[in-house]
């Protein structure tokens, strides 16, 4: 449900993007965390877990480049996502901060000098975005969960981005409709 809309700018570790502020709300439950199912597709998974975690967690597999949202006792959605590649791949806890639509995206200062023939400026919606349809960021610096550009879906499943969790937009607006501000967010290896 849209609550409200404006145009802000963020710097993320894929860039500064504007968007339109979203806000859902989280599941209720609890499941636990050590070994995890495989699968590529998207859907409810059972989940054999050492540490417990509240439903509505997201816990983000890095070496698996999985992302489940904990739906219940030892039950996740399972998302597969590109990671940070080398030291850009983040583990431990955040939340959720802020959720948006269709942010434009503005490369950071690192991403212009591996890549310097990139524009200032991408609109959201437009098929060069790298961010996609959605974005949620993260409590830390320059670290969002986002959709992605048509011509990078083949990175999904790698490590590959400059910090961010990289999601297919089909996932990515599927999991914001599940998660609201607030939602944890635990990155393992």
């Amino acid at each position: 449900m849209v609550y409200g809309s404006f145009r802000l700018s963020l710097l993320c570790g894929a860039g500064i993007f504007t968007i339109a502020l979203l806000s859902t709300s989280a599941q209720a439950g609890t499941a636990r965390h050590s070994s995890v199912a495989t699968s590529h597709a998207r859907g409810e998974v059972g989940i054999k877990l050492g540490q417990t975690y509240p439903a509505g967690t997201i816990v983000i597999n890095v070496s698996k480049k999985k992302l489940y949202l904990v739906t219940g006792v030892d039950q996740a959605i399972l998302y597969p996502v590109a990671v940070g590649k080398g030291k850009a791949a983040w583990t431990g806890v955040a939340y959720v901060k802020d959720k948006f639509v269709r942010p434009d995206w503005a490369p950071p200062a690192v991403v212009k000098h591996d890549n310097p023939n990139l524009p200032d400026l991408i609109p959201g919606g437009t098929p060069g975005n790298p961010m996609g349809e959605r974005a949620i960021t993260l409590s830390l610096d320059e670290i969002a969960i986002h959709g992605t550009s048509q011509s990078m879906r083949k990175s999904i499943g790698t490590a590959a981005s400059y910090g961010c969790i990289r999601m297919l937009n089909e996932d990515v607006v599927d999991l914001f409709e599940r998660i609201s501000v607030g939602t944890p967010v635990v990155a393992i290896r």
